[in-house]
């Protein structure tokens, strides 16, 4: 048994076609695109699993306030626990971004169950400009 059999593999997101095959991710990759997918994926986008994704879209219309920031972090905290068995999380922190004034920048600490290891991301979030 290799390290990725632990893990996983599955298709890449966003597909691609390599070598006339759809392209695949393994391990901690695989894991990195199962987040940002969950995170992108609005709840009820899915007709079969309507419970699937996160609810940070119902958010998109609001100011980039602590109270947003803070929704932010619950809702993205919530749906990885939910979604994406092979890890715990850590941390979830949603911050204003200094330069653009409609992102938050949402910070996630992991550890991968079946390694042990720490892992960290930023998801961008775009509110709508008022």
């Amino acid at each position: 048994m290799t390290f990725t059999d632990f893990l996983g593999t599955g298709f890449n997101f966003p597909l691609k076609i390599e070598n006339g095959r759809v392209a695949r991710a393994q391990g901690e990759l695989s894991i990195r695109q199962s987040i940002i997918l969950i995170l992108a994926t609005a709840k009820g986008e899915r007709v079969m699993r309507p419970d699937f994704g996160c609810g940070i879209n119902g958010l998109i219309f609001e100011l980039n306030t602590a109270k947003t920031a803070t929704q932010t972090s619950y809702l993205v905290r919530e749906a990885l626990e939910a979604y994406e068995p092979r890890i715990d999380i850590l941390n979830v922190d949603a911050q204003p971004d200094g330069k653009n004034r409609n992102k938050l920048n949402v910070m996630i600490e992991y550890r991968i169950r079946s390694t042990n290891a720490k892992q960290n991301m930023v998801y961008p979030f775009f509110l709508e400009a008022r």
